[in-house]
């Protein structure tokens, strides 16, 4: 495609972006700025995980009591601490320019001390019975449930259209634009911004942060800012919304289903906070 016949796609995107749905923050810090896309209702969502750990947590400690430990934490610490990661990417890498000035491609290490449990330490007994009862608590939640056929549908669709996204033409040329931008400011000239998000360069630890030297805080502010300058993030929303409504039109009826299996579990769900919730 020539320079001209990419200015001119972009503003043709561009301009169906903000013709469509509600108005957007003139600056994108988040990946929620940008909008919803059409597979966001098939999604497992944030609230969703947190209710599901407490429901689970829930079941858990009742299992567990049946089995001779009464006083079972809500949140217990393992016998030894595994590794807390904590993700700070967005399906758009980085897109904070705060962040990425302060913690290039990693973040504030004391967000992984926030996320340790909170309860006591689990007993060696305890410990013992805690996998039967985990997988007792995963039964009952997915009750009702077709696993490979329903609740991994939406997930292994959106595997095969972020394939079809990167092959996207537009998209293509809009990363070849940030990938000149960040060039330019001496830096390396990546593909994408997945390879600058997970250079080796940034030695990231067993935690996955990264050890926030000058040049990655550079390369993560150059990042952001050509992003900006060139609205790669939201020509890239456009190209995911795109082939997403295609594909959910192509196999409307089998997204229908897992989206029905979506419910069931949130019912579930609903149905053990209720019950055993306090």
């Amino acid at each position: 495609m020539t320079s001209r016949g990419w200015r001119l796609s972009a503003v043709v995107v561009l301009a169906a972006i903000c013709a469509a749905g509600p108005e957007r923050p003139e600056v994108i810090r988040t990946a929620s700025d940008l909008g919803p896309l059409p597979a966001d209702r098939y999604d497992y969502t944030p609230q969703d995980y947190q209710r599901s750990q407490r429901a689970s947590a829930l079941l858990i400690r009742q299992c567990m009591a049946e089995r001779g430990h009464p006083d079972f934490p809500l949140d217990p610490r393992y016998p030894g601490d595994p590794v807390v990661a904590t993700a700070v990417s967005t399906d758009y890498g980085v897109l904070d320019l705060a962040t990425a000035r302060r913690w290039g491609y990693g973040w504030d290490p004391e967000k992984s001390l926030n996320l340790r449990p909170k309860g006591r330490r689990m007993t060696n007994a305890e410990y013992a019975d805690f996998p039967a009862c985990s997988a007792e608590a995963s039964r009952r939640l997915m009750r009702g449930i077709d696993l490979k056929r329903d609740w991994l549908y939406a997930s292994t669709r959106a595997i095969e259209v972020d394939k079809a996204v990167k092959r996207d033409p537009r998209l293509r040329a809009a990363w070849d634009v940030w990938s000149r931008c960040v060039a330019e400011q001496g830096l390396t000239r990546y593909p994408d911004p997945f390879a600058a998000y997970t250079d080796t360069a940034w030695k990231r630890d067993s935690d996955g942060n990264t050890r926030h030297t000058q040049r990655e805080r550079a390369t993560a502010v150059a990042d952001v800012t050509c992003k900006r300058r060139h609205h790669t993030a939201e020509l890239w929303h456009a190209a995911r919304a795109q082939k997403q409504a295609v594909d959910i039109t192509r196999h409307r009826n089998r997204y229908a289903a897992g989206l029905q299996a979506l419910r069931t579990y949130r019912a579930t769900i609903a149905e053990v906070l209720r019950k055993l919730g306090h």
